[in-house]
């Protein structure tokens, strides 16, 4: 299976996994896939740094890329203290009312307390681009909009391919007029920040809209290989998996996540909610006792980002870290309920490839 993906980003398979774990997405690469860091977790250049030197000595020599949080209008900045005057006493109260509810303990002596909330900044992901186009990264995406002019240029000077989400095709043709170079057509069903339309559909409208200028990805409710191979299907060069990665033997961002897995396996595809809460942009994540809070009658509005993400970014830790599956706050799309073991990210990809090798077998018999 090879499409101009592969020689467009010098990859073995047109696999593209998203992931916030260094691990993850150096194994994926190495397996022939093209893994892409997630980089909205680090609030410090030299910590991100200090991650992708990593990632450039255990990749085999083998392409990776980054994935940056950077909204299309530039927020209000300052310090994290600064931002949090605006965020209402009221909702603080509700947050650690709940969190007293769920029974979530607060973190541990010593342990930080900021971990990905300053990372949804504008400025913040500016120091992420600096910093990734210090290293060897092939490609720089952005999940909110197209990345700012001076940004794709930046990366073009170094000959880095630029990728932009999108969730409806005058999003993509916005896209490739500001010069992206891959565009990422992520439907309804995706984990985090998703739209309102359905792959089946978004996937052939933006390749009709942009596919003559610039290749498309398929993301969102992908998670097999008969998946990938309709995706190829309707028009796409790749895929754009996320979700898949969270079951591997290889996933691992922090301390303190041993609830997260059995929360994912135990799951069905009807276990998600699409809503505001995670970081005020409507985001897919995965239904708890933490999501079913936020829905309650007394449960306040959320608040714009990045205000939200930094009123529960601490919160989010706290439950991640509480060890209880039934309140994990974590972005995951409609396919988690085929997330059903945990493996190596190699034998996940060897298991992909072969269900799309039989599924494009099995298509071609039909001519």
């Amino acid at each position: 299976m090879r499409t101009a993906l592969c020689d467009t980003l010098g990859i073995e398979h047109p696999i593209v996994g998203f992931t916030p774990s260094e691990h993850v997405a150096a194994a994926i690469s190495r397996a022939g896939g093209f893994g892409v860091l997630g980089c909205v977790r680090f609030n410090e250049a030299a910590e991100l740094d200090s991650v992708l030197s990593w990632m450039d000595d255990n990749t085999g020599g083998k392409p990776y890329g980054v994935d940056i949080v950077m909204p299309a209008r530039v927020p209000t900045e300052g310090t994290q203290v600064d931002l949090s005057q605006h965020i209402p006493a009221g909702h603080k109260d509700f947050v650690e009312r709940t969190l007293v509810k769920l029974g979530v303990p607060p973190l541990g002596e010593g342990e930080r307390t900021s971990a990905g909330v300053l990372g949804w900044l504008h400025s913040i992901a500016r120091s992420h681009v600096d910093v990734a186009l210090s290293h060897p990264v092939r490609l720089i995406a952005n999940a909110l909009g197209s990345p700012p002019d001076d940004v794709i240029a930046r990366a073009h000077e170094h000959d880095v391919v630029v990728a932009a989400l999108a969730g409806k095709a005058e999003h993509a043709r916005r896209h490739v007029d500001s010069g992206v170079d891959l565009v990422v057509a992520q439907g309804y069903e995706a984990g985090g920040h998703t739209g309102e339309i359905a792959t089946m559909v978004l996937v052939p409208e933006i390749v009709d809209a942009v596919g003559d200028r610039a290749p498309v990805l398929a993301a969102g409710g992908i998670g097999s290989g008969r998946q990938i191979a309709a995706a190829l299907a309707l028009g796409a060069v790749g895929v754009w998996m996320g979700s898949y990665w969270l079951t591997t033997a290889e996933y691992r961002v922090t301390m303190g996540e041993s609830a997260l897995q059995p929360a994912l396996l135990r799951a069905s595809s009807s276990d998600t909610v699409r809503s505001r809460i995670y970081s005020g942009k409507p985001a897919r994540l995965l239904k708890s006792r933490w999501t079913e809070a936020w829905s309650a009658p007394d449960a306040p509005d959320p608040l714009p980002m990045p205000l939200q993400n930094l009123l529960v970014g601490e919160a989010h830790q706290r439950l991640m870290r509480s060890g209880d599956p039934d309140v994990i706050a974590m972005p995951v799309g409609q396919i988690v309920g085929r997330m059903t073991e945990v493996r190596p990210v190699a034998e996940a990809m060897s298991h992909l490839l072969r269900e799309t090798e039989d599924a494009l077998s099995r298509l071609d018999k039909l001519r």
